[in-house]
This record gives structure tokens, C-alpha cells and sequence, in this order.
């Protein structure tokens, strides 16, 4: 495909996406008669929901619910409805072609100090992309966007996928590595990255606390930036979460220490050998984001990977969710299958779906408005042909603000281009 289908075809997307919002601007909707998982654990059976602006109006058993007068009404019978999917480990809209450094804004180049905490991958985030109507199509409607390498990797950021640039939370939380990107900065020493970080977040303190002298060059020298130290007080003050990963089992368990140690608020992610630390983890009430697709060693970290990690970490008591990161650069899309795979390995099916809805939104503290389907929050959810982690399952109808999404994406337009066989001359 050359550079002139490319735009088309990006174009055509945008196009849609505009006409369909216009279409639809101040009309209610309702789907009625389907089968509703509301992400908290809550099922109906024969429900109706009704959309009335950007925000859920009403929900319940359809028996039970008035569809206003002049709404667009879809029938949900046999079908499924759920949230919209949330991706909280995304690099959708930051890679395009992984092979191409210049369509990559995951990370500052390598020979910048691996201490990047006022680093915001938002600032490199293409709402253009077409990766973005591909990841949608398969109904996840936000991501958390991370961002990568270094011992502090820099700020995450929520978005929803409306088409635009729907930023619901600018900084999400501080990234830090004791995987091999922070054994790296830390000379090639699991030891050495555990002190560079309680080097820095002594700093932090001592900067949040001396800011005149600081200014005054009347301090000894800090181990990081003037605005990587503004940018960690929040962290080292409890009020933004860091977002730690660690794979191995002996790293997690220095996470924790780590975590507890500097009174931090935080989340774990990776966890490939979380299982055989579940306990300590449950213990500590610090949640994880694992990916349900790791089953065997990719390297000596996760040599205990096991398919049932996520099944034995919340059956232990820990907060899970699934996420896309460690799959790959545009694996979003896959999100509703990590699901399903972990459900064939033991995970309850309402923990799954609340995995990869209610949960990534409590991380992130925007369960207000995003997660669940309950009166008074967004409308942004998924109308699906069946059970939503089946792989023969497809989105029907695609919801973001009450808004219908058009199911159109790169491949959709060269699959229709090229359906039908052209004659071909001689």
C-alpha cells in the first residue's frame, strides 16, 4: 500500500467518525433486550440501556425501562453488552512501524540519562494514527498509554478513542524499571538500581524541601533534573501512583520493600512470576497489570511464567489487571482474547471483564466516569454478536460519549477494496 492509500484511508476514517457524531448529536439512544455485563461483577439478563447525551441516562431489566420518545433504538437480543475496553499498558498511537525509529515515541533516546520522570509520552501521541482505528474496531475504547526504557521511564496518560484528541487524564502515573532496563542504569546491578532509586527519591525530598538553595546553586549536586525532581514530589508525597516493572519473583519482592521502604503509592507491572510471590503481594494490597498471554520463559526473568498467573494471583487476593505491553507494540487490539485466555486458565469470567474495564480505570483514578455501565457515567461501550472473549465474537455496535463509532480501520478499507477479484488483462 503506498503513502496516498495510507492518508485515504486515515482520512476516510476521520470522515466517518465526524458524520456519524453529527448524525446522532442530542438524539438518546437505547439498546434493548441484550445481555449486560455492567464491569462490576453484575449481570442483566434482558437489559436496556439508554444513552442521553454523552452519559448513561438509565439501565436496568428492559421490563423495567422507558425508552424515551424519538431515541434511536438498537435491538440487543442474543447479544452481549459491555464497557468499553480499556487498555492500561497501550502503545497505540506511540508506534506505527516498529522497525522505524521516527514513528516511535515510546522513550527518549538511550544516551539520555535513564532518570526521564517529567518525560510525558502524551506529548508524542499521534491521534492520527491509523494503529488507533484497528485497536478500536476490537472494542477498546480508551488506553493507558506507557511509556518505556530507562530506570525512570516517564508519564503515562489516559485517552479515549473518539477520534480525536480525548485526553481523560494528562498524567497518569510515574514509570520505573527493575526489569533489564533498570538493572541496566543501574550498572548492570539489580543492586544498583535499588540504590540509584533511593538516591533520587532522597533528592526529591531534600529538592521539595530547598527549593531556594537549589536555585541559588547553594546545595550539593542532585542525582537528577530540576524537573525530574518537581516532577517525582507528587510520587514521593503519595499522591500519584508509580507503576513499577518486575518480572522475576526476587525483583518483585525487592519492589514491595521498595514500595512499603519509601511509602509510595504503586502498582505493579509484568509480574510474569507473580504467582510464586502472591501472597506477599496480596499482603502489601498492591495491584498488578500482568499480560494472560505469558506461558513460557522469554528470557531469565520469567522463568517461571505460567498461564494461570493471573487465575493464582486473584485467587490469592490481588487486584488484577490484564494489559497489552509485553506482547508486543499493537497488541492492543488483542485485549478481549488475553481475556478469554486467561478465563481458559482459571481467572472467573467477571473478574476477567473487570480486569480489563472497572480495574484499569480504578488504577488510574477514573472510575468516576469510565469502567462501568451505572447511571451518570460515560457512555462508552460495546454492543458484541456474543461472548466478547470468544474469538469468532465480533463488535456490532461501538460507543464512545453515546456517540456510534463507524467499525472502519485500514484493514476494513483494503479488505473491501480488493474483495471482489478484478479481471485481469492481458
Amino acid at each position: 500500500m503506498n503513502r496516498r492509500d495510507l492518508l485515504c484511508g486515515s482520512v476516510s476514517v476521520a470522515a466517518a467518525l465526524a458524520s456519524r457524531g453529527r448524525a446522532l448529536a442530542g438524539v438518546a439512544t437505547a439498546i434493548t433486550n441484550a445481555r449486560i455485563h455492567t464491569g462490576d461483577g453484575k449481570r442483566i439478563d434482558s437489559g436496556t440501556i439508554v444513552f442521553q447525551g454523552d452519559k448513561i441516562s438509565a439501565i436496568g431489566p428492559s421490563a423495567s425501562i422507558a425508552v424515551p420518545e424519538g431515541a434511536l433504538v438498537i435491538d440487543g437480543s442474543g447479544q452481549w453488552l459491555t464497557p468499553g475496553l480499556i487498555d492500561a499498558e497501550s502503545l497505540a498511537g506511540l508506534v506505527d512501524v516498529f522497525g522505524e525509529a521516527a514513528t516511535r515515541e515510546t522513550t527518549m533516546n538511550e544516551r539520555r540519562d535513564p532518570v526521564r520522570a517529567a518525560f510525558s509520552v502524551l506529548d508524542g501521541w499521534n491521534p492520527r494514527s491509523v494503529v488507533l482505528p484497528v485497536t478500536r474496531v476490537e472494542g477498546v475504547t480508551a488506553v493507558a498509554l506507557a511509556p518505556r526504557e530507562g530506570l525512570v521511564s516517564g508519564a503515562g496518560a489516559l485517552l479515549r478513542l473518539s477520534g480525536d484528541r480525548t485526553v481523560v487524564k494528562n498524567t497518569t502515573a510515574v514509570y520505573l524499571s527493575l526489569a533489564a532496563a533498570g538493572r541496566h542504569a543501574g550498572f548492570d546491578s539489580r543492586g544498583g538500581a535499588l540504590l540509584r532509586l533511593r538516591e533520587l527519591f532522597d533528592d526529591v525530598r531534600q529538592y521539595s524541601r530547598r527549593r531556594s538553595e537549589f536555585e541559588r546553586n547553594d546545595m550539593r549536586s542532585l542525582s537528577a533534573s530540576r524537573l525530574d525532581l518537581e516532577a517525582l514530589i507528587p510520587v514521593v508525597e503519595g499522591r500519584l501512583p508509580v507503576v513499577i516493572e518486575a518480572h522475576r519473583a526476587s525483583d518483585i519482592e525487592n519492589a514491595l520493600a521498595l514500595i512499603a521502604e519509601q511509602h509510595l503509592s504503586a502498582v505493579l507491572s509484568g509480574c510474569e512470576e507473580g504467582w510464586l510471590v502472591k501472597d506477599a503481594i496480596a499482603q502489601a494490597k498492591v495491584p498488578v497489570i500482568v499480560n494472560a498471554f505469558a506461558n513460557l520463559p522469554r528470557d531469565f526473568e520469567a522463568l517461571s511464567a505460567h498461564e494461570e498467573n493471573a487465575a493464582r494471583l486473584a485467587a490469592a487476593g490481588v487486584a488484577v489487571t490484564l494489559a497489552s505491553r509485553e506482547h508486543g507494540d499493537h497488541e492492543s487490539r488483542t485485549l478481549r482474547l488475553q481475556a478469554g485466555n486467561a478465563v481458559a486458565n482459571g481467572l472467573p469470567w467477571e473478574t476477567a471483564l473487570s480486569a480489563i474495564t472497572a480495574q484499569p480505570a480504578r488504577l488510574f483514578g477514573v472510575a468516576d466516569g469510565l469502567g462501568t455501565l451505572i447511571p451518570g457515567k460515560l457512555a462508552d461501550c460495546v454492543l458484541w454478536s456474543g461472548d466478547p472473549f470468544e474469538p469468532l465474537s465480533r463488535p456490532r455496535h461501538i460507543f464512545i460519549g453515546g456517540q456510534e463509532i463507524p467499525r472502519v480501520s485500514r484493514q476494513t478499507l483494503l479488505r473491501d477494496r480488493y474483495r471482489e477479484p478484478k479481471t485481469l488483462r492481458r
